[in-house]
């Protein structure tokens, strides 16, 4: 690992609870941007965050309008007592970068999920 590259993930260390590299949690079917629309954001707090992307294209960091064609709030899952970064990693440096501890989020309580389809219920998604 180069010293660039070390420094950057103490950086984001710093920031989030941990960098990962992949979602350990099972697939949950959430594709459409009409599905996250259901959930009610939130506030998370970035130290809780466990991203599942280990690298950042600079250019979505930069980019005025990376909000403009997609969701506004980021994408969380919770599962396992975890709050996984699912889509907005550029969202989140972005608030670390201005100062700020906690981002606007849609999370998704997966742990729920699982439990209402096998108890047959679908109600608790948030």
């Amino acid at each position: 690992m180069s010293l660039e590259r070390s420094n950057s993930v103490v950086l984001l260390s710093v920031i989030f609870r941990a960098i990962a590299d992949g979602r350990p949690y099972p697939e949950h079917g959430f594709v459409s941007a009409g599905q996250w629309a259901r959930i009610p954001p939130r506030q998370v707090r970035l130290g809780e965050l466990v991203t599942t992307k280990s690298t950042l294209d600079l250019a979505s960091l930069l980019a005025e309008d990376s909000t403009f064609y997609g969701d506004l709030f980021a994408h969380v899952v919770y599962w396992q007592g975890q709050c996984y970064l699912e889509d907005g990693l550029h969202r989140a440096v972005r608030a670390a970068l201005r100062g700020r501890g906690t981002l606007h989020a849609r999370v998704l309580n997966l742990d729920a999920l699982i439990s209402s389809k096998t108890d047959g219920t679908d109600d608790d998604l948030a």
